[in-house]
């Protein structure tokens, strides 16, 4: 394990590792409470157009895939907004022209070939380079930057669409920052977890930590927890043996959570039930 710590490899990915851990479920739990839980997957898709363009034009991946992925969540966060059609449907219309958009432009790209978009379809966090490091450090910082600056009100918007806009806050800014924001935490994690798990790193920590917790702050917080430790885990797990997956080890150690979860929620929510059956003379007795 230690020797593991001093190879430069492991060091980038464990620090890319940290970073999604952190990020995604803060960004899920809102993504969550507006349930709108497949909005990283569709968005995910949306990343693959993007990253195919990079090959095309012979740019950075990454950078494109982060203004596609923008793009994508702004526009359909508009048509979810103000057209006829509803936000499943449009969810899916991301599904199916993000996937199709990335594979043709792979086809047509030079020298392009559907084989390179594995490491971005299911993760490649060995391959984490220092500039890598670099950018997925200044996404991570500008989405908990929003988290910590907006937070109360992305809560209030997550909780009541029409109070907030009763109590004068912008809901169409605050919507699409939430898509936004979401759009940048899919291109942070498409390296360790791939951009058809990410979803799962955004949703299963939050419903994890819901299964323990009822405040929302403390939900976030947890989930946060789990995400870096589901996140971390998974990392090592693949380097026990080089067959084992980061990203699928990844998601499967977060869903073991969740399922351990469920177990000792049971308990907990047992506790409160006889707790609130508790007089409140009992407590005033229990008190003295």
């Amino acid at each position: 394990m230690f020797e593991l710590l001093q190879e430069q490899l492991f060091q980038l990915a464990l620090v890319a590792a940290l970073l999604v851990g952190l990020c995604a479920p803060a960004v899920g739990t809102f993504i969550v409470q507006r349930r709108l839980a497949l909005l990283g997957d569709g968005i995910g898709h949306v990343a693959l157009t993007g990253v195919a363009l990079g090959f095309l034009t012979g740019s950075a991946p990454v950078l494109t895939a982060v203004l596609v992925s923008v793009a994508g969540a702004v526009a359909i966060e508009l048509v979810r907004a103000r057209g006829r059609t509803s936000g499943d449907v449009a969810l899916a219309l991301l599904f199916y022209g993000g996937i199709a958009g990335g594979v043709m432009l792979m086809a047509i790209a030079p020298g392009g070939s559907n084989a390179k978009l594995n490491s971005y379809l299911f993760g490649a966090i060995a391959s984490v380079t220092p500039l890598d490091i670099w950018v997925i450090a200044a996404l991570a910082a500008a989405v908990i930057g929003v988290v910590v600056i907006f937070g109360r009100e992305l809560f209030v918007l997550c909780q009541d669409e029409e109070m907030a806009r009763a109590g004068g806050l912008p809901v169409r800014f605050l919507s699409l920052l939430i898509a936004v924001t979401a759009a940048l935490t899919v291109v942070i994690a498409m390296r360790v977890v791939g951009l058809l798990l990410v979803s799962a790193l955004m949703v299963i920590p939050v419903a994890t930590s819901q299964q323990l917790t009822r405040g929302f702050r403390t939900t976030m917080l947890l989930a946060m927890v789990f995400g870096v430790l589901a996140s971390v885990g998974g990392l090592l797990a693949s380097t026990v043996s080089t067959k084992v997956p980061p990203g699928a080890a990844i998601v499967l150690l977060a869903l073991a959570g969740f399922v351990l979860a469920l177990g000792v929620g049971k308990f907990v929510r047992r506790g409160r039930n006889e707790e609130s059956r508790v007089s409140p003379r009992m407590r005033v007795e229990e008190v003295a």
